[in-house]
């Protein structure tokens, strides 16, 4: 018999749950908990007769209340609130919800409402979600992921975060890392169906670096300045080693991680478990995915773009690395493809000659007889004729209509990308964007963009939205139990997005709609599966992918509950 124990529960093979749990211990429990909806037998069975209102009402009628009581909360921030507690009372109810508003509240529930919630954690301090390993206490890692409650074959993800570069707002200590790696898991759910009862959320708590936390009395945390070098590495390590000991067929994702340790870390482990950087890779990836449809308009092979990113930190880096190795898969090398890449960072264009680059720069360094160091966007434009502009930068208009009328003087349909976020960081707006090149620019933002009329024409704005991609990345490395993350599962996400929109009409979207999250990520986990099979890292026989995906997939509906006895 095939079963998965959640806690303390156990899913039997018809679909339902047997408990040992009774009375009050159900109700609080969130993944067995129903409200209103246990059914008379049920009621009995469980000792819940008077525990809860007499009615018995189905998840639809529970979840038409919710999305009311939801829409009577003045802020953002308190609709973050409440969808927290719900989750923390009813996890099916807080999915069935989520699923059926997705667009509306994945703002709410992750970036940028997320960071505001996370900036209030220790003074609105609630329920506890998931585990806080300490670097003071690396001896206790194990017990703390013993104290779960799972066993070895009953995790398939874990999202770690040491909250030093959290959503634009910078360190924020231990509620950065609890909160972010909850939220990241709540998208996985919605947008993929990853079984809530076999994710863990980890906060890596190194200290922090934030004098406003360290000074405060409520604040949660470590009272100490972030941990760095060889005693930082060591709890990393410890963390890895023990998590992948644990629960071997676990996928380990690394989230808003500083720049110097999110590179370091993803390269030590990447050869050798399966392991992801949303902020990296994801960025990249989903870059990508837009950069091929737009490549597919231009008619322009990979091989002969000619890119500049503005700004050089983790996320810029890493779409950089992923059209490299695009323009690679054309036909270029490495050297000739890392060539046609030209980055751009606070000092200005980057050079080799340039003092206190970072490691993950350096490839992209222009050499130092090309006498470039340090120049500025609007010359590094002129002089290079870009075909794509990408920003990361987080300076709010960098784009200019100079610099942008410059490009489109050489480029019949520019490639233009403002993806900083939120709306008041971007680099350019996408109507300006349109109006300066005459509606020819081909445009994917980091924001949600309402659809634009230029000259009769409407153009839908891509959204390079990351949860595109890594629910599906994700849920294909669970479906073929990847035995690591390769960049052709990360090349078959991209393509697999990329390839769910029709690109030939006038001012078509580069990209699918966030509406849609379930039906990307089902259709992304099949090709990253079959890549995975192809690559030979599946440690599972995948005769029929497809339906492996939809088996897989949880759905937010109630299951019928049996007393144990």
């Amino acid at each position: 018999m095939n079963q998965r124990r959640h806690r303390d529960f156990v899913e039997t093979p018809d679909g339902g749950y047997v408990t040992s749990e009774v009375g009050l211990a159900v109700l609080e429990n969130p993944l067995l908990n129903k409200d209103t909806a246990f059914t008379r037998e049920e009621r009995e069975s469980l000792a819940l007769d008077g525990l809860i209102p007499p009615v018995v009402e189905t998840l639809e009628e529970q979840a038409g209340r919710a999305y009311a009581q939801y829409g009577r909360q003045p802020t953002d921030l308190a609709k973050n609130v409440f969808l927290s507690a719900l989750q923390d009372r009813n996890e099916v109810l807080f999915y069935r919800l989520l699923g059926d508003h997705l667009r509306e509240m994945l703002p709410v529930v992750y970036d940028p409402t997320v960071a505001q919630a996370i900036k209030s954690y220790s003074r609105e301090y609630r329920r506890p979600r998931g585990v806080y390993l300490s670097i003071d206490d690396i001896g206790g890692i194990e017990r703390a992921l013993r104290n779960v409650g799972l066993g070895a074959d009953e995790v398939d993800l874990i999202v770690a975060s040491d909250a030093e570069q959290i959503l634009g707002i910078g360190d924020w200590g231990v509620g950065g890392g609890a909160g972010i790696a909850a939220g990241k898991l709540a998208v996985y759910t919605a947008a993929a169906g990853i079984d809530p009862g076999r994710v863990i959320p980890v906060a890596l708590d190194v200290g922090t670096d934030n004098e406003a936390l360290l000074n405060d009395p409520l604040y949660v945390g470590e009272r100490h300045s972030r941990v760095r070098g060889e005693r930082y590495d060591d709890f990393i390590d410890a963390y890895v080693t023990t998590a992948t000991r644990m629960f071997p067929g676990a996928m380990l994702h690394w989230e808003d991680f500083g720049p110097s340790n999110a590179r370091r870390i993803l390269e030590r482990y990447t050869g050798r478990i399966p392991t992801f950087n949303d902020d990296m890779q994801g960025t990249g990836a989903i870059v990508l995915a837009a950069v091929l449809g737009a490549v597919r308009v231009t008619d322009t092979p990979m091989r002969e773009q000619r890119v500049v990113v503005f700004g050089a930190g983790t996320a810029g880096v890493g779409v950089a690395d992923q059209l490299r190795d695009a323009m690679v898969r054309d036909g270029l090398d490495r050297q000739a493809a890392t060539r046609r890449i030209w980055l751009i960072d606070k000092p200005g264009l980057l050079a080799e000659d340039m003092p206190d680059l970072r490691d993950f720069q350096q490839p992209y360094a222009r050499p130092a007889q090309e006498d470039v160091r340090g120049l500025g966007l609007a010359e590094v434009v002129r002089r290079v004729s870009p075909t794509m502009l990408v920003g990361t930068s987080t300076v709010h208009g960098a784009f200019t209509e100079e610099i942008v009328k410059a490009m489109a003087e050489q480029v019949d349909r520019p490639i233009v990308f403002p993806l900083s976020n939120p709306t008041d960081r971007m680099e350019a707006n996408p109507a300006d964007l349109l109006r300066w090149t005459d509606g020819r620019a081909l445009i994917a933002a980091g924001v949600p963009v309402s659809p634009i009329t230029h000259n009769g024409v409407t153009y839908a704005v891509a959204q390079a939205n990351n949860a595109l991609l890594y629910p599906g990345l994700g849920l294909g490395a669970i479906v073929s139990r990847a035995r690591r993350i390769s960049d052709g599962m990360l090349q078959a996400a991209a393509e697999a997005v990329g390839g769910m929109v029709d690109v030939s009409s006038p001012g078509a979207c580069l990209l699918p709609q966030v509406e849609n999250l379930r039906e990307i990520s089902a259709t992304v986990a099949v090709a990253v599966a079959r890549q995975a099979a192809e690559e030979d890292l599946a440690r599972v026989e995948l005769d029929d992918p497809i339906q492996r995906v939809q088996d897989t997939m949880w759905q937010p509906k109630y299951r019928r509950i049996h007393a144990n006895g």
